[in-house]
C-alpha cells in the first residue's frame, strides 16, 4: 500500500486535473497526499533540476535548454510522460461577428515582428472587413511564466514578438473574463476555459483549410494551436518507479484518470498512446 507525499511544482493549466487526480489518488490510497504548487509551466524544469520536486506538470514540452540543464546536472534526461490533450483557443465576446481568422492575420493582431508574413499590422477592427466598430483591438494573452505564453507565442506568432500593449493574466480564466467584458477584445485561453460569454475563432491555415477547435481535431493534433500536456519527473535510469508515484501514474493512465480529463474539458489521449506509455512505465496493460 503506497504512502507519502507527493509534492509537484509546475503548469497552471493542469492545476485542476492536478487536484482531481490528487482527491481520486487519496480515496484510493489514504495514505498519499498531493502538495501542488501551480506557478506557471517554465517552474517545473528548474524545480526538477534543483530537486525540489520529482514531478513537474507542463502545458508544453520542455525547451532544449531547459532539458539540457537538467542533463547537466544529473547526467541523464528527465522521464517525460503524456497526459491529456489541449489546445490554445482564440476568443472573442459572444456577440462579436468574427467567426473565423487566418493564422497570417492572427499574428498580424497580436504581434510586432509579423514572422507569419503578413505585410501590415492589424491594429483596428474595420481593418477585417467587418460590420465591426471601428475601434482599436484590445488583446489579452497569458504572462511570461505560463506555457500557454511561450506555445502562443511559437506558434501563433511564428517565434515572433508579442505587441507592447497585450494584457497578460496569471490564468486563462482571467484572460475569458477580460473578453467577456469587451466587445473590442481578443484572446487566447485553454479549451478547458470556455464560457457562455465567449465566442471560439476557427483558424484558416495557409492552404485555405478551416480548423476548429472540437475535441476529435484536438486529439489528432489537426487544430493548429493544438498541445500536449505532460508530467516531467525526476526518476534516474534503471530505478523503478516510487510507489506514490507509480500508483499516481497509474491512475492517470486508466479509464478513470482519462475521463476525469474529458470531465474537466480537456482531451483524453488515444487509446493507443495510453497502451505504450502504459507498457514503458511497466505499468498493468
Amino acid at each position: 500500500m503506497p504512502t507519502g507525499t507527493l509534492g509537484t511544482v509546475g503548469s497552471d493549466t493542469l492545476a485542476g486535473l492536478m487536484l482531481r487526480w490528487g482527491e481520486q489518488l487519496t480515496h484510493r490510497y489514504p495514505g498519499v497526499r498531493l502538495q501542488l504548487q501551480a506557478s506557471g509551466s517554465a517552474s517545473a524544469p528548474p524545480a526538477l533540476t534543483a530537486g525540489t520536486t520529482r514531478l513537474g506538470p507542463m502545458s508544453r514540452a520542455m525547451t532544449d535548454e531547459e532539458h539540457d540543464a537538467f542533463v547537466t546536472r544529473h547526467g541523464y534526461p528527465p522521464l517525460e510522460v503524456e497526459v491529456a490533450r489541449d489546445a490554445l483557443v482564440v476568443v472573442v465576446h459572444r456577440h462579436h461577428p468574427l467567426e473565423a481568422l487566418s493564422l497570417e492575420t492572427l499574428d498580424a493582431i497580436f504581434s510586432r515582428t509579423r514572422h507569419c508574413g503578413a505585410e501590415h499590422p492589424v491594429t483596428r477592427w474595420e481593418q477585417l472587413g467587418l460590420d465591426a466598430p471601428a475601434r482599436r483591438i484590445e488583446l489579452h494573452g497569458r504572462n511570461l511564466a505560463s506555457g500557454s505564453y511561450g506555445l502562443f507565442r511559437q506558434r501563433a506568432l511564428c517565434d515572433g514578438q508579442y505587441r507592447r500593449r497585450l494584457n497578460e493574466h496569471p490564468g486563462s480564466a482571467a484572460v475569458v473574463a477580460a473578453v467577456t467584458e469587451s466587445l473590442d477584445a481578443i484572446g487566447y485561453a485553454g479549451l478547458n476555459h470556455l464560457t457562455p460569454g465567449i465566442k471560439t475563432l476557427a483558424l484558416v491555415d495557409a492552404d485555405g483549410v478551416v480548423h476548429a477547435p472540437d475535441a476529435e481535431n484536438v486529439r489528432q493534433g489537426g487544430y493548429p494551436l493544438s498541445r500536449s500536456l505532460y508530467l516531467y519527473l525526476h526518476l534516474p535510469p534503471g530505478e523503478a518507479l516510487p510507489a506514490p508515484e507509480r500508483a499516481f501514474l497509474d491512475l492517470v493512465l486508466s479509464p478513470q484518470g482519462q475521463g476525469t480529463v474529458t470531465e474537466l474539458g480537456f482531451v483524453a489521449l488515444p487509446e493507443e498512446m495510453l497502451a505504450r506509455q502504459r507498457q514503458e512505465l511497466g505499468l498493468a496493460p
